[in-house]
This record gives C-alpha cells, sequence and structure tokens, in this order.
C-alpha cells in the first residue's frame, strides 16, 4: 500500500524522460549581401525554412535527439540571409516501452528543444541586423506521421510467394 507521500513502487513505474543536457552542435548565420541587404525592402522576403531531426542511442536508455534547421530569407534578386543549426539534446529514457520510445525520441524530445533552437535563430537574425525571425511552432507529429508513410512507401513489407 502506498503511504501517499509519493514514494513507492508507482514512483518507479512513472514513465518520464529526462533531459540530460541540451548543446548547439553546429551553428552557421550568413548575411552575404550586408551592408546593402540591411537596407528597406520593396516586398516581404521569402523566407523558406526545412527542419529534420535524426536521433541515435548512445546508452542502454540515453538518446542523442537532434533538431536540424535550415533557412533562409531571400528577395528576387539577392539573398538576405541563411541559416543552418544542429541543435541536440542527450535524453533519457525511463519506463518507456520499447514499443512507445521511437516516437516518444522523434516526437516528444524535438517538442522539448524546440523553444531553445528557435530562440538561437531569433537572435542570430536579429544579430545579422533584421528583425527577428520567430519560427512558427513545428508539428512533430505531423513530421513523424508524414517519415513513417514515406519509410513505409520506400520499403513495402514482403510478400510471401
Amino acid at each position: 500500500m502506498a503511504n501517499g507521500n509519493g514514494t513507492g513502487a508507482e514512483v518507479d513505474a512513472a514513465p518520464a524522460i529526462n533531459a540530460m543536457v541540451q548543446y548547439t552542435k553546429d551553428f552557421s548565420f550568413e548575411n552575404p549581401n550586408a551592408p546593402r541587404s540591411l537596407g528597406p525592402q520593396e516586398k516581404p522576403p521569402n523566407i523558406q525554412i526545412q527542419v529534420n531531426v535524426n536521433a541515435k542511442q548512445v546508452a542502454e536508455n540515453d538518446f542523442e535527439v537532434n533538431i536540424l534547421l535550415e533557412g533562409s530569407a531571400k528577395t528576387d534578386a539577392d539573398t538576405l540571409f541563411k541559416f543552418e543549426l544542429d541543435y541536440a539534446g542527450l535524453f533519457r529514457l525511463i519506463n518507456i516501452p520499447q514499443s512507445d520510445a521511437h516516437p516518444v525520441i522523434m516526437i516528444e524530445c524535438p517538442r522539448l528543444l524546440f523553444p531553445f533552437a528557435r530562440q538561437i535563430i531569433a537572435d542570430a537574425v536579429r544579430g545579422g541586423g533584421f528583425p527577428p525571425l520567430y519560427i512558427d511552432p513545428i508539428d512533430f507529429a505531423a513530421l513523424y506521421r508524414q517519415r513513417m508513410s514515406q519509410v513505409a512507401a520506400n520499403d513495402p513489407a514482403p510478400t510471401v510467394a
């Protein structure tokens, strides 16, 4: 019987994700046409952003998860700025069934990292002489489903002859 103070077996069995550390693995910001690009623009720039998530197991319950953000702002004639950020975290999964680990790693861990990566980009763009770029929230669950659909389409289940 639990003693009601939050100790006991029920706590040990609770699933948890622990963020052990977060870090910038690689970062680049380019402002190739400064100072010319810093003047008033006739129309808003075309902003493109690509997101990718990768993960690798580094210990029995520990996973390194990376968010790769690449983006640029362009006008018809020039690139105003571009950036690449590889932001990562080391996560420990506790009491999460093996069958649930992959979606947790590829959805929940990047969701925890994203606000920090977003702020790094916003600060760099502002430091480059532009208004800060606040990337819209990313639906990592939708990205995960899309990636799993692509994997299933490219690797159909073997057929029995």
